[in-house]
């Protein structure tokens, strides 16, 4: 049997194939994916994208374009200098986030589907309390 950081390491790279190609079918990756999420979720400013995504300016600099460039996003300058910008999800953007959100909600069924609900929520508190695990060694390790 695998110790239980190699069989996460399996899942993460069996998950990271599925999601590749579920995104490439809508014309994403799976960074713009998640970041469309972000925007569509509020978080309108490269100042709050960096913070909730945790990429570095030129990184979610380069995403932003993308989608720009998709016509999936619209930015506008405001504040007085217009040098800040109000990220905005365009109507193609909507629906291409909420087919691609449909579609994973599917994947998701069909990996589960024959799991009971003790099971599925079993795990969902596993993983959870791995997450904090993995968060608090992050920061422990960042703090050395």
């Amino acid at each position: 049997m695998k110790s239980s950081l190699a069989a996460l390491m399996t899942v993460t790279k069996a998950e990271q194939t599925l999601l590749r190609r579920l995104t490439k079918a809508h014309h994403l990756t799976v960074a713009e994916w998640q970041l469309l999420d972000h925007i569509g979720g509020g978080a309108n400013t490269q100042e709050s994208l960096a913070e909730a995504t945790r990429l570095d300016t030129s990184t979610l600099s380069r995403q932003l374009k993308g989608l720009v460039t998709k016509e999936l996003i619209s930015k506008k300058a405001v504040g007085r200098d217009k040098r800040q910008l109000i990220y905005t999800v365009t109507d193609q953007g909507a629906v291409t986030a909420s087919a691609m959100n449909r579609d994973f909600e599917d994947l998701a069924d069909q990996i589960f589907e024959h799991w009971s609900d003790d099971e599925r929520n079993l795990l969902q508190i596993l993983l959870n309390r791995l997450a904090k695990s993995m968060d608090r060694q992050r920061t422990f390790s960042e703090h050395s």
